[in-house]
């Protein structure tokens, strides 16, 4: 059996006990304070529907809790000891249920449509609010938790580290289920079983905290707090920052997006004025995300990264006659170095960040002068071009870079970039 189907199977078999156990426990034993029960399943719902989706192709949104609100409301309710100053009595089964039938809820509409999240979306969040909701209800029904803490600082300082806890686990569990989903059959046969590696992609999750994860963490502290000290109206007051947080995400995505596809339409002008071979500025993007991700660069880095990529060519332009096929890896340093500068000149114009601008003007540098994200560029680069130009494809020109790693190419960055081949490659972003 593969790994990836073990780890994606051993998710799946916990989720579905949880699931189970919970709803089978509500349905025989009823519902404590089905009040409550309602308020928290209908504003878990609502966060469901309202959930926005950040495009595949925006690096520095991947990774980003798409309901946040829901999320918020969930872990809110498994940490939820008092309302209004009363005890509350549900416990850890009541949370899972009404977890899981408020997510369905509102899941089922994007499903309808198409557009719904997938099912690891739903696992993990079985998963994480129960840690959550078990590290907390057993201690505070028993009356410890109070007894230790009391209902000062310290209680809420409890609360947050909780959170803070979940919120890890659930990094933890998403890196796993993607290091699972994106392993490749035909790498398995190939490498023997080699993994895509599980640290790059623990730090995009890990770096996704800082942003909407931490949001989402005080939120829930926050509405926990709220909701015990002035009872179920404190819910729809402490969900506005969170829900303004949201729309400012979706703008976000959007005026990216929109970069984004503007900065691949002026990749495409190199080929259709025939200064470079169909597809090649989207493969060189694609490849270079891939070998950006191994060596674990950040979100915001692989974008840059990515914007590079696709215009690293645009200094072409600028050219009387054309490189045959494009294939400024073949040139004399000085005129790659000419094409790259004239190549940052264009993309100055263009209002990317300047950092993109610098990635393309020094990507015929000696490696040892480059940024990071030049170095990658320009081994991709050189691998596309030399691959479609070498009798022995894929594997001389690999060989030809490991050759050229004295001035030309960072060794570290070659050997990524086999480890990613040798995966079987990545799929390329299709234009806009």
């Amino acid at each position: 059996m593969r790994p990836g189907a073990v780890i994606v199977g051993a998710v799946h078999g916990t989720a579905l006990v949880l699931t189970v156990a919970g709803l089978a426990s509500t349905l025989w034993y009823g519902i404590d304070e089905p009040g409550h029960a309602l308020a928290f399943g209908v504003l878990i719902a609502l966060g469901e529907l309202a959930r926005w989706g950040a495009p595949p192709v925006l690096g520095e949104l991947r990774g980003r809790e798409s309901a946040p609100i829901a999320a918020a409301g969930a872990l809110a309710y498994a940490l939820l000891g008092e309302s209004g100053g009363r005890t509350t009595t549900h416990g850890v089964l009541q949370v899972i249920a009404v977890v899981v039938a408020a997510g369905l809820a509102g899941i089922v509409p994007h499903v309808a449509r198409g557009k719904g999240p997938g099912l690891d979306h739903l696992e993990r969040r079985i998963l994480t609010v129960a840690f959550a909701a078990l590290c907390f209800q057993p201690l505070y029904n028993s009356g410890e938790l109070t007894h230790y803490l009391g209902q000062g600082p310290s209680y809420a300082l409890y609360l947050l580290l909780l959170l803070v806890l979940t919120a890890l686990c659930d990094a933890v569990l998403a890196a796993l289920m993607l290091r699972a989903r994106t392993l490749p059959r035909r790498a398995l046969r190939r490498t023997g079983g080699t993994p895509i590696p599980y640290g790059p992609l623990l730090r995009d999750e890990l770096r996704a905290l800082l942003g909407i994860g931490s949001a989402v963490c005080a939120t829930g502290t926050v509405m926990a707090l709220g909701v015990a000290a002035a009872g179920l109206w404190a819910l729809p007051v402490f969900c506005v920052p969170l829900l303004l947080t949201q729309v400012s995400f979706r703008r976000y995505a959007a005026v990216r997006t929109t970069n984004r596809q503007t900065i691949a339409s002026l990749a495409r002008a190199t080929e259709i004025a025939g200064y470079t071979a169909p597809g090649h500025a989207h493969r060189v993007a694609a490849l270079s995300g891939a070998v950006g991700r191994e060596l674990g660069l950040s979100g915001s880095e692989l974008t840059v990264l990515e914007y590079a990529a696709l215009m690293h060519d645009i200094g072409q332009l600028s050219l009387v006659d054309p490189v045959p096929e494009g294939a400024t890896a073949l040139l004399p340093a000085e005129e790659q170095r000419r094409i790259a500068l004239l190549g940052g000149a264009v993309v100055r114009q263009t209002g990317v960040p300047a950092a993109v601008a610098v990635v393309v003007e020094r990507q015929a540098d000696p490696y040892r002068d480059q940024p990071l994200p030049a170095r990658i560029v320009r081994t991709v680069n050189a691998y596309d071009d030399l691959a479609g130009h070498s009798a022995g494809g894929a594997l001389a020109a690999l060989e030809r870079l490991r050759l050229s790693t004295a001035r030309d190419h960072q060794p570290k960055v070659v050997e990524s970039l086999a480890r990613v081949l040798a995966r079987g490659g990545v799929t390329p972003v299709p234009p806009g």
